[in-house]
């Protein structure tokens, strides 16, 4: 598995001066003479609007698919010999003209072309011209109806396009729907090599293949030709290209024994091989041409319990991690460092696979490449979902099967890449919406793709649906689902157990409130409340419900505190909004601890976003500019490779579940703390433990004790015996490796009283040069979610509770240039902030 395959020589982007447009729909061929603003480059027409200040996403929705849009580029003949001019993305029903002569039409945002234009350019001022014609009347033509309705949509003749339900779906993506040239437009001089690597792990040997066109002045200029493989230690493999099959290939295949494999980075480290093709001319010249980078692993799926358990390398892994979505909504497009920088966040909280869904857009290669190299697992559905689509117009199938063939050849030589799925939820839309069973699995996602999968990328797993398995697609204890028992339908956070999970392709959502700065960037700013109209337009919803997933959390906020959080609002808005942020934190928390402690059923779990579209109280866990929220940080901490977590097991008491996954052994203890009324501490205790690699152990508590205490208040002997347990693990030398904090009778008794005027919660910032400083945090007391309100500052963690006597040091970045070092630190049960500011 490596990188796409790049072209050899590189392609070039097409350099011109660039025009857009609009128009009314269902006008002629001919380009508009009037109305031609300038853009930047080739983009969507959101994004141009933007970046004039025409439009923005706090402005009126626009419905971009309204209007025919045009686009023009002018430019002169590149220095290159410009033999081919390409097309990777066209959203979505494209006229393309070079010079006046039609040169192709596209129905298919996901499809990339390629069109021969040699004799058809000028030396000097060529014109491309692009006509993108509204969506809008296609809608509204009369088509068969589909067997099954899809509420998430507004229009059920979306079915029909193949372009995303990103700004098509007004119950959670933003108005910003995608038309225009969404992706680059480039050159080449039509003699690329065509390179195709692909590399398998086979009874412990690596094999790495590459197919290539060899072009026919290498039989008279060349002395030899060679794959060479260049391994993480240094060590070079080669092998000399032969001819293959036909007279227009050539093969080599390198073999590497016992390879350094390629890991998820929670299991082991993501090793990449740099692949190469060196050429020796007669002369003696020596170079070589860059290849990408491929890994060594093999990804299977366990179903015999069942479940959907991935396996890496034969070692189980529990998949974490978040729906992946553009990091510009509007443009779809994102620059190689600002993705990589997104990625190695994720990675740094524990996460280890990352969803993208039917509903979204395939992504960048330096999305897959920069995967690859982090170590993370991607789970990738093709561009399908929830509709019933029209597999049995020839037309719509065959753009189909174009479009899977080329996504597939793109994808399939990353080692990242580790699940392909046919669809999401498609089934599972079916039987919720009672069509009959024959119905629920179309031969496109169970017989077309899957072929096409075994023959184009045979090295990922291939999955139908997201929901799939069972007695009907969502259920939860076989296959995968979509997991809303804690979260939508507001069941209680035993459900997380009580389900029998097996693996959740998306789950937890909940409207996330984000922090005050994220807030201020909502219409109104911060004096919008959430009742407020500019609030709820964000808010997300199912469409045609009578409820959104603000009243998801509040639900949580009123069983997890005793509040009514009506009242609450009405009374202190800031309160309610802190109690929200804990709320959903602690609810994820407590899920995943369920899922991941040793003997759980689930093996894998995926949040529904990762990353809120707009700024608002989103299902994502970081916010549109990639801020943490209160339940991501709850999450990086509950999510390590090496991590402690707490469950209450009734009359069995407290038991700590710890989890290595790396693959080093780790000679640790277990220490156990326990107070009551805020700094009494009533009990400690202490154990050995040895960590093997890539396992974990559950230990009863009580097994820290020399004598019995009714840890977890089940036994009921009169008032409870603590109120906080805080749990452990420690290195050879006392220094933590990981720790939870569990609060036995629940956080309400502990807020239900007016917040204490003093729990000796200190900040003492130090500065380290102009934009970092730390702050050490201390508490006499304990300290309920503990946070920083320092505008623009971001501290490395954040929402923490504190045990009594404890002290925390935290890293703060400058995140807003110019940004005075001056603010507060916060928790829930203290009533006033304690002043940070910078040393004078």
């Amino acid at each position: 598995m490596g990188e796409a395959h790049p072209a050899l020589p590189a392609r070039q982007p097409l350099a011109a001066r660039w025009e857009f447009c609009g128009a009314e729909p269902g006008g002629t061929e001919a380009a508009p003479q009037d109305g031609w603003q300038a853009s930047s480059c080739a983009q969507t027409v959101a994004a141009a609007l933007r970046e004039l200040g025409q439009w923005s996403l706090d402005a009126p929705p626009r419905d971009f698919d309204a209007q025919d849009w045009w686009f023009r580029a002018r430019f002169d003949r590149p220095g290159v010999a410009a033999a081919r001019l390409g097309f990777d993305g066209l959203a979505t029903r494209a006229q393309v003209w070079l010079n006046g002569r039609p040169l192709l039409w596209s129905d298919n945002m996901f499809v990339a072309h390629e069109a021969a234009v040699a004799d058809l350019l000028n030396e000097r001022d060529n014109e491309l011209l692009l006509r993108f014609a509204a969506l809008a009347p296609e809608l509204d033509r009369r088509r068969p109806r589909p067997r099954w309705r899809t509420p998430m949509v507004a229009h059920q003749q979306l079915r029909w396009q193949r372009t995303t339900l990103l700004g098509r779906t007004p119950g959670w993506s933003p108005p910003a729907a995608p038309v225009g040239p969404w992706r680059g437009i480039w050159w080449s001089d039509g003699a690329a090599l065509q390179p195709s690597l692909r590399a398998s792990l086979v009874d412990g040997r690596g094999r790495c293949e590459l197919r290539l066109r060899p072009p026919t002045s290498w039989s008279r200029d060349l002395e030899s030709a060679e794959l060479v493989l260049h391994a993480p230690e240094g060590r070079c493999h080669a092998q000399t290209l032969v001819r293959g099959a036909t007279a227009h290939e050539a093969v080599a295949i390198v073999e590497v024994a016992q390879p350094a494999l390629w890991w998820p980075h929670t299991h082991g480290e993501a090793a990449l091989y740099r692949a190469g093709l060196r050429l020796v001319a007669r002369d003696g010249t020596r170079q070589e041409l860059p290849l990408g980078s491929v890994g060594f692993r093999r990804i299977e799926v366990d179903r015999s319990r069942g479940g959907f358990q991935l396996r890496v390398n034969g070692a189980p892994v529990f998949c974490r991690g978040a729906g992946w979505t553009p990091l510009d909504v509007v443009s779809l497009r994102s620059t190689p460092q600002a993705c990589e920088s997104a990625l190695r966040q994720v990675r740094d909280a524990g996460m280890n696979m990352l969803r993208l869904a039917g509903t979204l857009v395939y992504e960048e290669d330096h999305f897959y490449r920069a995967c690859d190299a982090l170590g993370l697992l991607v789970w990738q559905d093709f561009m399908f979902a929830n509709m019933d689509y029209p597999f049995g117009e020839e037309g719509f199938a065959a753009g189909a099967v174009a479009e899977a063939r080329q996504q597939l050849q793109r994808l399939a030589p990353h080692p990242s890449v580790a699940v392909l799925c046919g669809n999401s939820e498609v089934e599972q839309q079916a039987a919720m919406w009672g069509a009959p069973r024959d119905t629920w699995q179309p031969a496109f996602f169970h017989q077309v793709l899957p072929a096409l999968c075994g023959q184009l990328a045979p090295e990922a797993v291939y999955w139908p649906s997201s929901a799939h398995g069972g007695a009907f697609p969502h259920q939860a204890g076989a296959g995968t689902t979509s997991y809303y028992g804690v979260g939508a339908y507001e069941r209680g956070l035993d459900d997380a157990r009580r389900s029998g999970l097996r693996f959740a392709t998306e789950c937890l959502a909940f409207a996330n409130i984000p922090s005050p700065s994220a807030l201020e960037r909502l219409p109104g700013g911060l004096a919008t409340r959430v009742h407020h109209p500019a609030w709820k337009q964000r808010s997300p919803r199912d469409l045609g419900a009578g409820w959104d997933f603000d009243d998801v959390r509040d639900h949580y906020v009123r069983e997890l505190f005793g509040v009514d959080p009506a009242r609450l609002r009405h009374s202190d808005h800031d309160r309610y909004l802190a109690f929200g942020r804990l709320a959903t934190a602690e609810v994820m928390a407590a899920a995943y601890s369920e899922w991941r402690r040793p003997g759980s059923s689930c093996d894998g779990a995926l949040l529904l976003l990762l990353r809120d579209l707009w700024a608002g109280a989103g299902w994502g866990v970081l916010d549109d500019t990639g801020q943490p929220k209160a339940s991501w940080q709850a999450l990086r901490r509950v999510l390590q490779p090496l991590a402690v977590l707490v469950t209450d097991e009734g009359g069995d008491g407290l038991v700590a579940h710890v989890v290595n996954e790396t693959p080093h052994a780790h000679a640790a203890s277990l220490e156990l703390s326990a107070w009551r009324d805020g700094q009494v501490l009533v009990a400690s205790g202490r154990r050995p433990l040895d960590l093997a690699p890539r396992t974990g152990c559950s230990v009863a508590l009580a097994e820290l004790l020399e004598h019995f205490l009714d840890l977890n208040h089940a036994w009921r002997f009169g008032p409870p015996a603590c109120e906080l347990v805080r749990v452990r693990l420690l290195d050879a030398q006392g220094g933590e490796l990981a720790r939870a904090l569990h609060f036995p009778i629940g956080l309400a008794p502990l807020l239900a009283a007016r917040p204490a005027a003093d729990i000796g919660l200190t900040a003492r910032l130090s500065l380290h040069g102009d934009d970092e400083a730390v702050l050490a945090v201390a508490c006499r007391q304990w300290a309920i979610d503990v946070h920083l309100d320092v505008p623009g500052w971001l501290p490395d963690d954040d929402h923490f509770h504190l045990a009594p006597g404890e002290s925390r040091e935290l890293r703060l970045r400058r995140s807003k240039p110019g940004a005075a070092l001056a603010g507060s630190l916060h928790a829930l049960n203290l009533s006033t902030g304690v002043p940070v500011d910078a040393p004078a």
